[in-house]
């Protein structure tokens, strides 16, 4: 018998959470607290846990140990049909031989809903995707954003307290990953279904979710809104995996509450703010490639700035990529929009100055 446990924060909850296959931890002592009605990413690279950490709040995967909270009750023993949950999978599973209305309509019958609630639930998940007029078709009449839409309906006709998305955009191309992605958002919070998606997507986390888990090696990193985990890494690994860093390797020379010096073998960086470190404490400064400025000429600055020539450019129309050879042959990516660098004349092979503010690098201990 499960007993609920004592109200935590989180309407969904893991606690120490452990899934060994083997000698193999796939998922590590995850503990995660998730708000009702919250769109939440499980980011990570393939093998990192996230999958195997869905399907275990699915129920087709058995913890080894821990808990699985859902709005107070441990529901880790539940087997998958007894969970309040549907999930949507990256192929959208699709009955071919059903119109998109019987899809929709196929675990309300199996319910044993009556026929006439089963008929108005339908028609409120059509209306709701848009996919009114398109059900009478078979899924193979339907594109690739259509088909999501469809599956998406199916899986909120049976009003689930969590809506679980495995890959929920993987099998489109990318101009429609990219405008599904809003669609899906406010279709899931005009619900107001509680969501947990996985990914590897980290451009489509950000776009999608309202907080984000980075996962390696099935441990948790780092939790937080698209802008904390951007801006504010709290490892090297986070910093690295979500957009691209530069990294600069030193010591730390100098910390004060409102400013430290980290000494690279490039030249002293200036952060303008304190990390509380010893001295000589080994740390990587992590600055984003949109913070640096880049000039021909030698800017009126006099710290964090730098040399070198410019190696690679990219052109990607709304911004450029540099790739700018340091003294010593370290290299720096610097990006920026073209609107900023019109008629800035910078070209192969020239010799360059890059800098950034004080506010731009990140301090990261490990």
């Amino acid at each position: 018998m499960n007993l609920p446990l004592s109200p935590g924060d989180g309407y969904l909850r893991t606690e120490l959470l452990v899934k060994r296959f083997d000698d193999v931890v796939a998922v590590d002592e995850v503990s995660l607290s998730i708000k009702k009605g919250e769109i939440f990413a499980l980011l990570g690279s393939s093998g990192c846990g996230k999958s195997t950490l869905l399907r275990m709040l699915a129920g087709f995967e058995k913890p080894t140990s821990g808990a699985v909270v859902l709005n107070g009750v441990d529901i880790a023993t539940f087997p998958p049909y007894e969970r309040p949950i549907n999930m949507m999978f990256q192929s959208y599973a699709l009955f071919p031989h059903l119109t998109i209305w019987d899809n929709i309509a196929f675990g309300l019958k199996r319910e044993g809903m009556p026929k006439a609630q089963i008929q108005q639930r339908v028609e409120e998940m059509l209306n709701l995707v848009q996919m009114t007029a398109l059900a009478k078709r078979k899924p193979h009449q339907l594109s690739g954003g259509q088909q999501q839409r469809v599956a998406l309906a199916r899986s909120l006709a049976k009003k689930p307290q969590l809506l679980l998305l495995d890959e929920p955009l993987g099998a489109l191309d990318r101009k429609l990953r990219e405008r599904t992605q809003f669609e899906l958002v406010n279709i899931i919070e005009s619900v107001g279904v509680t969501c947990v998606m996985v990914t590897h997507d980290q451009e489509e986390a950000m776009t999608m979710a309202s907080r984000i888990a980075v996962m390696s090696h099935g441990r948790v990193l780092q939790v937080g809104t698209p802008k904390e985990i951007y801006e504010y890494p709290n490892s090297r690994f986070v910093a690295d995996f979500i957009g691209s860093i530069n990294l600069f390797e030193g010591r730390v020379t100098l910390d004060e509450a409102d400013r430290c010096e980290v000494t690279t073998e490039h030249g002293v960086v200036c952060v303008g703010h304190g990390i509380s470190g010893a001295a000589g404490m080994a740390v990587a400064v992590a600055v984003r490639p949109e913070k640096i400025h880049i000039a021909r000429e030698r800017p009126p600055v006099s710290h964090n700035l730098f040399t070198g020539k410019v190696r690679e450019i990219a052109y990607f129309g709304s911004y450029s990529t540099f790739i700018v050879e340091m003294p010593g042959g370290r290299t720096v990516k610097i990006t920026g929009t073209n609107a900023l660098r019109a008629g800035g004349g910078i070209t192969w092979d020239d010799p360059v100055f890059f800098w950034w503010d004080d506010a731009a690098p990140v301090v990261l201990t490990h």
